[in-house]
């Protein structure tokens, strides 16, 4: 697991990385994001795993669907319904609501999720990601926050393909009117492009780099039998749980395996996600 002791670090300084050991200080985490994080309640799975274990640590979220990063910062919902919301861009003297969930409190761990392309299409990563990313830093309280970013996963979009952005929701200051990702020819070649691009932004950025894209990536390739799509690129309840297992280990150090909970998943699926999620 890419960066788990870094992480782990800020745990065992309040002395919670025992099992057996009653904890008191209270740790709080919030994933900002959107449907590719709360699909099938990933974050409330998280913490039913940290029940067992850690309850000292309270997982919260602000996700909405197909909020962008950036979006989190500069979009007002002003409607929702059960399959999406309603947005305007705010104006002066408005907050959105990710920056009110992100005033409530001292975050110690702050998880950051953004849709795939956007990682893809270098000019996106520098004006739109990164941007946002260096925003949301500045909003947290704690000096001692740790910053996760959540590596997604290959889309199953048929090959060949490539993903392309107009300017207009990039910088339109940029000269051309449309940039695009590489031309991606199979899976292989877009895990690689993820991996690059997640590890220049958490490198460029100071954040820890999850591996869910990778653990993903090793299931559709060796064990094909699972499915942990909904769609082309939502996780089904199989795909959220395997996310779930990869944040609880990054939480607290521990293996995912030594877990009773299974959630909604049969118990024999369930073991094999958490091992491979170690």
């Amino acid at each position: 697991m890419k960066n788990i002791l870094l992480v782990s670090i800020l745990f065992l300084t309040i002395n919670c990385n025992s099992q057996n050991q009653k904890t008191t200080g209270t740790i709080n985490v919030l994933f900002i994001g959107n449907s590719l994080t709360y699909y099938h309640n990933m974050p409330q799975s998280v913490q039913k795993m940290l029940n067992e274990t850690h309850p000292n640590i309270k997982i919260e979220q602000s996700t909405f669907p197909g909020m962008s990063l950036s979006a989190h910062l500069d979009n007002i919902i002003e409607s929702r319904t059960e399959h999406g919301i309603s947005t305007r861009k705010k104006v002066e003297g408005e907050i959105t609501e990710t920056e009110k969930k992100i005033a409530e409190k001292k975050w110690d761990v702050v998880i950051l999720q953004e849709g795939t392309v956007g990682f893809l299409i270098p000019e996106a990563r520098e004006y739109k990601v990164e941007t946002a990313i260096s925003e949301i830093k500045k909003l947290i309280t704690n000096p001692n926050c740790k910053f996760i970013l959540f590596e997604t996963w290959p889309s199953k979009k048929e090959y060949p393909k490539e993903y392309c952005y107009s300017k207009w929701g990039i910088n339109r200051s940029l000269e051309k009117d449309q940039y695009c990702s590489p031309v991606i020819e199979n899976v292989a070649q877009e895990m690689e492009l993820i991996n690059e691009s997640y590890d220049v932004v958490a490198q460029k950025n100071s954040l820890l780099l999850s591996d869910n894209g990778t653990k993903f990536y090793e299931v559709l390739t060796k064990h094909p039998e699972i499915e942990l799509y909904e769609d082309d690129s939502h996780p089904n309840k199989y795909g959220a749980f395997l996310n779930a297992s990869i944040f609880y280990q990054m939480l607290t150090d521990r293996k995912a395996s030594e877990l009773k909970y299974n959630g909604e998943i049969e118990p024999k699926t369930a073991e094999l996600l958490k091992k491979i999620s170690e």
